[in-house]
């Protein structure tokens, strides 16, 4: 549907397009090859005989049953329709005396509007109008398909818009407890932090309106995220981007919640220095991101933290934004191999060399007590699926 000055404009479907064209072609073919088969030069002229009837097909198609008959109006549906077939009937009979002066006499007793020939054109008018209610049911419940796809877009845009403000407010608390800290301690690095912070702000604002932004703003966006957390935490924190991010949009905030639920494991970390491993391989077709860190917590506690807020609000958009086109697998081992079967430990083996095939990123993993998250999005996949006119 398109809006001129908020009044909807309804276009044509395809399917709408195809069976007027077959309406136009049935009647002619039907006659050419059962009346006229060796009579070639007879076939243009029925054919440009009935398009020039479709208008009034058309138009009760559009108009009046619509109007009456959809609206249970079934006494001005009558009416409208008997003017409709006495008005056919009557151009029916013009077009014929026409064509009476261009075909031969062979032809000119099928053109010779008697009995007959009424009798016979009252059955191709019923028939025709069987077929244009037809149409018109056809068009309404395309009609109704288009509001209901329209109010699911809606919905989905308020769900996303919704969950991505989720995670602004305890994003930009946790940084802030940062500058705080940073402050007592009067470092240095205050002021870097604070700037960083200020295009962290400026993101928010202005970038996590937009449907989509370029994939380097997200990455510079985790960048100032992952600058403030290094210098507030005495951690192993590597920051990897692999392949050329030029002309790939990616909806905003959608790699930050698994990036952070990172630094809230590894920073519990006791036992050990704390690690924390993220990659983004970005490529026209696939993106992926690839986290890993350490934690000293337990099984259970990493369960509840995988179904915590955040997490969830991430899963719940790319299920709205890549319904057939995400792949996300978050997987927890442990060194303590009393508490988990060894078949456990070996299927969880087998994900891990499925998503990181690197031997020494494999070796870090399954040494350690570790929380892994992979996810792969291809919008290339996203980007074909596009609505069109059916």
């Amino acid at each position: 549907m398109e809006y001129d000055n908020d009044r909807i404009i309804k276009g044509t479907y395809k399917i709408e397009v195809f069976c007027w064209a077959l309406f136009a072609l049935v009647n002619p073919l039907v006659t050419s090859f059962g009346v006229f088969p060796g009579q070639p030069l007879i076939w243009p002229l029925l054919l440009a005989i009935n398009v020039l009837l479709l208008p009034v097909y058309i138009l009760y198609s559009r108009l009046i049953v619509p109007r009456f008959l959809f609206k249970k109006d079934y006494l001005l549906f009558q009416v409208f329709s008997v003017v409709a077939f006495f008005l056919l009937h009557g151009l029916t009979w013009l077009l014929y005396k026409i064509s009476l002066g261009i075909v031969d006499s062979s032809a000119a007793s099928y053109f010779v509007y008697n009995t007959a020939t009424a009798v016979r054109e009252s059955v191709w008018i019923v028939a025709g109008g069987g077929l244009a209610i037809f149409i018109a049911y056809l068009r309404t419940k395309l009609d109704e398909e288009d509001r209901v796809e329209k109010l699911e877009k809606e919905n989905t845009f308020y769900k996303v818009r919704y969950f991505r403000s989720q995670p602004n407010p305890h994003f930009l608390f946790n940084t802030l407890n940062s500058i705080y800290s940073l402050s007592l301690n009067k470092t240095d690095k205050t002021p870097e932090v604070v700037v960083k912070l200020a295009d962290i702000m400026r993101f928010f604002i202005y970038e996590c309106n937009e449907e989509k932004i370029p994939l380097y703003k997200e990455i510079e966006f985790i960048r100032n995220y992952i600058d403030i957390e290094k210098i507030r935490y005495d951690a192993d924190i590597q920051f990897t981007v692999e392949g050329n991010t030029d002309g790939i949009m990616i909806e905003p905030f959608l790699f930050i919640s698994f990036i952070e639920n990172a630094f809230k494991h590894a920073i519990d970390n006791s036992f050990a220095k704390p690690f924390i491993y993220i990659t983004i391989k970005a490529g026209l077709e696939q993106i992926v991101l690839n986290v890993i860190n350490n934690t000293s917590l337990e099984l259970e506690t990493q369960a509840k933290r995988i179904n915590g807020k955040s997490i969830q609000n991430s899963k719940s958009v790319l299920e709205l934004l890549y319904p057939q086109s995400y792949a996300l697998d978050i997987i927890q081992t442990d060194i303590n191999e009393r508490k988990e079967s060894k078949q456990r430990i070996k299927n969880a083996h087998d994900r891990l060399q499925s998503l990181y095939p690197d031997a020494h990123t494999l070796d870090v993993i399954l040494r350690n007590n570790t929380f892994t998250v992979s996810l792969i999005l291809k919008p290339g996949l996203l980007d074909k699926m596009h609505y069109s006119r059916r």
